[in-house]
């Protein structure tokens, strides 16, 4: 455990600089985007900040290839310079779009590229959790094109819920910290010498990025990620929970009271939830106007929260406890009994439903002319 959070101190620090540094540079050489009708901000900011959350992942990574313990998740090896590759190509593709906003089938394309670097260099999705038993994919072709697909998905999910301040980081560092103590909990009662893991230290050096990033994003902005910070912890999600997807056969799992193959696939979608909800609606939301699933528009749910009167601040911190809920949630199915996690999760998720629509019910109660 250290060491892990040697290396999420270490990727915290360097975030922290490196964001400070993007946005001297942005704010110095102007490289604004105008203000569009759907944005929550007023005043013209970098959206930089994917930078230095990349360098804090870049530096981690390096160190962690010559720690102790960690360095053995490099050894024989090339899982995490595929990754770190992936995540070059993503970040410089998201930094084109921060600065040049460039349309979206070019990034679509860049994003499938990043992708398949990762499914081809890094990780592959070898196994798809089923019950009663995991399905093995003897195909690479299949692996690496299911593997880009989950890539792609994500990343986009990820971006598309990055439209308050400190929102997507926010979400990153509690989902990540989620998978993280999954991951390390798993390793830690496996029976092996070696207990290191690539997923555990991945979500390590993301949630000490987001860390890093966070104080210069916290409303009011003075950075924001842009798509090149969202699309990154896209990605870096997206090839940690395919790591853990590949451990199914393993016996890793095994000790989930009684739901063993359900857990690593429960894992990646409890953790990332409300991003992927959010993209689903948006897709079938624009769509059924005629529009692209890529073209923007003003009903995320960020927006909805702010709509019903919450302010930026409460909006985020209500999008946090629903992150909880469900990202502690799915981790809790690996510890307690899924009878007792169940009850408690539905009965959470009621609880904060009813906060959540407050508003909404006394706005309407308060009408004119209503009893």
């Amino acid at each position: 455990m250290i060491m892990y959070l040697l290396m999420a101190l270490t990727a915290a620090i360097v975030a922290y600089a490196g964001t400070w540094g993007a946005r001297v540079v942005g704010n110095k050489l102007r490289l604004y985007q105008p203000i569009r009708s759907r944005d929550m901000h007023s005043a013209l900011i970098s959206k930089l900040g994917g930078l230095g959350i990349f360098v804090g992942f870049f530096a981690a990574l390096v160190v962690a290839s010559n720690s102790f313990f960690v360095k053995d998740i490099f050894r024989h090896n090339d899982a995490p310079w595929g990754i770190l590759a992936g995540a070059v190509v993503i970040v410089a593709v998201g930094v084109a779009d921060d600065i040049l906003d460039i349309r979206w089938w070019i990034k679509l394309l860049g994003q499938g590229a990043a992708a398949f670097i990762v499914a081809i260099w890094g990780v592959r999705m070898s196994v798809v959790p089923f019950i009663p038993d995991p399905i093995f994919l003897d195909s690479e072709v299949v692996q690496i094109v299911l593997t880009a697909g989950l890539i792609v998905t994500t990343m986009n999910a990820v971006n598309f819920i990055d439209g308050l301040d400190g929102l997507a980081a926010g979400v990153a560092i509690i989902g990540g910290g989620a998978f993280f103590l999954t991951a390390y909990w798993v390793h830690r009662n496996n029976p092996s010498t070696d207990n290191s893991d690539l997923a555990t230290l991945l979500m390590a050096i993301l949630v000490g990025s987001c860390l890093g990033f966070l104080p210069h994003n916290w409303f009011p902005a003075k950075i924001f990620m842009g798509d090149s910070g969202a699309m990154l912890i896209g990605l870096l999600m997206a090839s940690a929970g395919v790591v853990a997807t590949g451990q199914i056969g393993s016996g890793l799992y095994d000790r989930a009271n009684g739901i063993p193959t359900i857990v690593p696939i429960l894992l990646p979608f409890a953790v990332l939830s409300l991003p992927l909800l959010d993209l689903g609606m948006a897709v079938v939301r624009r769509t059924a106007r005629g529009q692209s699933p890529w073209s923007a528009d003003r009903g995320h749910l960020h927006h909805k929260l702010v709509d019903l009167g919450y302010s930026h601040r409460t909006a985020v911190v209500m999008l946090y406890v629903w992150t909880c809920i469900l990202a502690f949630g799915g981790v809790a199915f690996a510890v307690f009994p899924w009878q007792v996690v169940l009850i408690v999760v539905i009965a959470a998720a009621l609880v904060m439903a009813a906060v959540t629509a407050w508003p909404y019910f006394t706005r309407n109660s308060t009408r004119p002319g209503q009893q």
